[in-house]
């Protein structure tokens, strides 16, 4: 019976160091492994910068076709690309020309 009233003292002195180590142990864990962690933090700066590298050659094949558009439109036509064009889709060339055609993949 004693041994149980000096624990009941036990608590009661020690209330605050108990609560406080018990909030500093949910906190811990929430940074370490909730939904906003530093892992979660981690993970997403490496997503962001697979995105964004597939953003940017995305972005430099857009404007690569932007710039053959342009080409062939009726006010700005680039007769040499037109030509290169009729050539690759048409089939057609000069007589004198040699024609290398690499195999589709």
């Amino acid at each position: 019976m004693e041994r149980l009233i000096e624990q009941r003292y036990f608590l009661r002195q020690n209330f605050l160091a108990i609560l406080g180590l018990g909030l500093c142990c949910y906190f811990s864990w929430h940074i370490l492994a909730g939904e906003r962690s530093c892992f979660r933090l981690f993970t997403l700066q490496s997503s962001v910068e697979r995105v964004s590298a597939q953003y940017d050659s995305l972005h430099t094949e857009r404007e690569g076709l932007e710039r053959k558009v342009v080409d062939l439109r009726p006010g700005t036509l680039d007769r040499d690309f037109l030509e290169e064009r009729a050539q690759i889709v048409l089939g057609y060339a000069h007589p004198g020309d040699h024609m290398i055609v690499y195999p589709e993949h």
